[in-house]
């Protein structure tokens, strides 16, 4: 399987989006079977991430096809047999994909190599901690983050051997999910300076409408992500926000996938759909 360099920065749709980091947006290389909607991408040598999307699965209608949740409502057999085509397209198996059961909040977790034995370890088919940020130094093991509207962040420093993934949806940006895991990191090696990342799909701010005592809660706590949708209505810009968290943080390269789920109907959107699936953020350290 081939991957795509990062594409030039596209002008933004969303009212406050800020330009992409260096290296441009999310690349957009498909993998896997030609229908299955997956996209890869390559932080750093040795680094790598996937988004997926809504083509290529098993799943029926509200999940289909390529339902990556099991808490959403679909079968699991459907759920499982998605994510060992997801697996397969990103070189990996789905014994070395771990997830977590996202609250909404500000906890961080370290993921230790499941496959080995010690203090700490756990096995991947042993329930899903709540949390919604995670790292690890393991390396084949895949990060997943969950999603029909929050951004997935996921986060590599390549020299630390040190990768992070977070789910940050309104409750968690304002509560600073994104912050906690890299002082996390930093805690066990990482350097902000050094640090990769990249801001996946979610809702735009141009289509994201809150109510204002809303909006400005959050922009009151994270600067930068309040802003007005198309129809002049208060709106939230999350991935400006988190832009803006890991600048303050010292992070230097940020990617963001400018692409909006309330948008693209090869994504899952809850605000859009209601019932529907999940479609995953992934980054792992290369064997």
């Amino acid at each position: 399987m081939s991957e795509a360099p990062a594409e030039p920065a596209r002008t933004p749709r969303a009212p406050g989006r800020p330009a992409p980091g260096p290296g441009g947006d999310a690349p957009a290389a498909a993998a896997g079977p030609p229908e299955l909607a997956v996209r890869l991408l390559t932080l750093a040598p040795g680094v790598h991430a996937a988004f997926t999307g809504r083509r290529g699965g098993v799943s029926r209608p509200p999940y289909d096809t390529l339902n990556m949740s099991t808490g959403s409502g679909d079968g699991e057999e459907a759920v499982a047999r998605n994510r060992e085509l997801v697996a397969t397209a990103c070189g990996l198996t789905p014994d070395r994909m771990t997830w977590m059961r996202q609250v909404h909040g500000a906890d961080v977790g370290r993921v230790p190599d499941p496959g080995r034995s010690g203090p700490g370890s756990r096995a991947v088919t042993e329930p899903a901690p709540p949390r919604d940020a995670c790292f690890t130094s393991a390396p084949g093991l895949a990060l997943g983050v969950l999603s029909a509207d929050c951004p997935a962040v996921l986060l590599a420093d390549p020299e630390a051997g040190i990768i992070a993934a977070a789910h940050s949806g309104r409750p968690g940006t304002a509560l600073g999910v994104v912050p906690a895991l890299l002082r996390a990191m930093t805690g066990a090696g990482a350097d902000p300076a050094r640090t990769r990342a990249v801001i996946g799909p979610a809702i735009c701010g141009g289509c994201y409408e809150v109510p204002e005592q809303m909006r400005d809660a959050v922009a009151a706590a994270v600067p930068g992500s309040g802003c007005l949708t198309r129809a002049g209505t208060p709106g939230l810009d999350l991935r400006a926000g988190i832009a803006g968290q890991l600048a303050a943080a010292g992070v230097r390269e940020v990617r963001i996938d400018d692409r909006c789920t309330a948008e693209d109907r090869d994504l899952y959107s809850y605000r859009r759909d209601g019932r529907t699936g999940r479609f995953a953020g992934l980054i792992w350290l290369a064997p």
